[in-house]
């Protein structure tokens, strides 16, 4: 007996994902809970276990395939024996063919309906019309030019005849055309429409993802994020189309897929929606970088690195306890500010798919060794594709250090539905200036190490003031780690 395996839940808001490869073929026997998929979502790449055992008879998907939840992967044969159809007794075979020839006469005993029939003529349909509904509702996108009251249906022949269909008393021949027929009620609970009802959302607009298109919550939900997300692009307008670009030259054209194609969307809603503001100081870590060489060999000692982002976790997550309402998110609809009461840190790992956020938990109740082991983990899990899924999500505040690389000042973007983030640049040697004390010379400058710093926060909620008084607790607590024992 063969069995479909389909796609489970993959998690919260995710309905779909891009097959990166399939770890089973045709004949492989496959056990419960044996990983069969490679797949990338828009948050991370996560491996399938199979929910049925048996041999693989069928594989329905490929590598690059976008596959939904509930969509059938693959077929397993159970090894249950299936009945052959020779070893039907001959009483069975007679029944069959009677029911054939039954039905067979029963559909010939109907009146086709005339060649020449105009719009104005109602051609008699079954009353069963499940396969028809079905029909028109996987053809609905082309019935714009049709005329009212009228659908596709696939002939016998394999061509399409335009039939006019009437659920009421039939017409005579010289009435006006039919109304239009009410369409197919979609596949929903009575729970999901009232949902639907209270965001505003058309129910029989919302792509289902369940069993024959079923719509659940979550997929009313999420078409409801994206049309605010629409929305919010350019204030409604349609993008402008883009020129044909191989007119100047060759092109190749590469499909945006999971974690790109999830960034670029969360990114441009955060950009569209969120009034950022960007704040810019330097910190001077001459002091900490001598602590922090001093005890790197104790931290690799206990498998982690003391970095200097592993010590801006430490030091950001006091100031969140300092100014709370940097650790929030806003509810517009409400028109309310969520106070967190937790302190969980997102940290941005650049990997060969994109930019993840894993997120640290619980930040201020972990000392500077413990964030460095466990940062260490969580970006290694990030660049091997091992990250789950619920391990990037919950965070309340985001650091992003590009210092590795380069540069000055940037501009971070808000990660939403966060209101602030602050950015890390390289630190170098600068002067600085350092004045005489009484009795002493009038001053001179004096070599430094300058940590760049960018804090981006949502004006909506941080006014300016705020957010220079957050920046500089940070710049104070990095020069002064005494700062954080007596503070924090």
């Amino acid at each position: 007996m063969s069995t479909d395996f389909t796609l489970p839940e993959l998690g919260e808001n995710v309905t779909a994902g891009d097959v990166l490869r399939v770890l089973v073929k045709p004949g492989d026997t496959i056990a419960k809970d044996q990983p069969v998929l490679e797949l990338e979502t828009d948050k991370a790449t996560i491996e399938v276990p199979s929910s049925v055992a048996g041999q693989v008879k069928d594989i329905k998907v490929k590598a690059g395939d976008k596959v939904k939840v509930g969509q059938a992967i693959l077929s397993v044969d159970d090894g249950a024996a299936a009945q052959p159809a020779a070893a039907k007794p001959a009483a069975v075979k007679a029944a069959d063919a009677n029911a054939a020839d039954a039905k067979a006469a029963d559909a010939g005993a109907r009146p086709a309906a005339p060649a020449s029939a105009g719009a104005n003529t109602a051609a008699k349909v079954p009353d069963d019309n499940a396969g028809l509904e079905q029909h028109v509702e996987g053809t609905k996108r082309d019935t714009a030019a049709d005329k009212p009251g009228v659908a596709r249906v696939a002939a016998a022949s394999g061509g399409d005849k335009v039939v006019a269909i009437n659920r009421g008393s039939r017409a005579p021949a010289e009435s006006p055309a039919p109304s239009t027929p009410a369409a197919p009620e979609v596949p929903a609970a009575p729970s999901v429409r009232r949902v639907a009802r209270e965001l505003g959302v058309d129910i029989n607009t919302v792509p289902g993802t369940g069993p024959a298109g079923r719509i659940s919550v979550d997929d009313v939900k999420t078409h409801a994020k994206q049309l605010v997300t629409s929305a919010l692009r350019g204030g409604g307008v349609a993008a402008e189309a883009l020129p044909d670009f191989s007119r100047w030259g060759e092109v190749e054209r590469q499909p945006m897929r999971g974690v790109r194609r999830k960034t670029a969307e969360h990114l441009s809603a955060a950009w569209a929606s969120v009034p950022h503001v960007t704040q810019c100081d330097l910190a001077d870590i001459t002091g900490l970088e001598e602590l922090r060489k001093k005890y790197a060999k104790q931290v690799e000692a206990a498998g982690g690195n003391l970095t200097v982002t592993a010590i801006a976790v430490k030091v950001v997550a006091a100031a969140l306890r300092r100014f709370p309402q940097f650790n929030a998110s806003v509810d517009m609809q409400a028109g309310e500010i969520i106070l967190k009461k937790y302190v969980n840190i997102g940290i941005a790992v650049d990997t060969d798919r994109g930019l993840l956020v894993p997120v640290i938990r619980d930040a201020d109740r972990k000392n500077i060794v413990q964030l460095s082991v466990e940062l260490a983990q969580l970006s290694e899990k990030a660049r091997n594709r091992k990250i789950a899924l619920e391990e990037m999500q919950g965070g309340c505040f985001s650091i992003s250090n590009l210092g590795g690389i380069g540069g000055t000042y940037f501009t971070p973007i808000v990660n939403l539905p966060e209101v602030a983030i602050l950015g890390i640049s390289r630190a170098s040697m600068q002067p600085k200036w350092r004045a005489g004390a009484d009795g002493e010379p009038a001053g001179e400058f004096v070599p430094r190490l300058m940590l760049p710093l960018s804090l981006s926060y949502d004006h909506r909620v941080i006014d300016g003031a705020d957010g220079i008084r957050f920046l500089r607790w940070v710049v104070e607590a990095l020069e002064q780690p005494f700062l954080l024992a007596l503070q924090g």
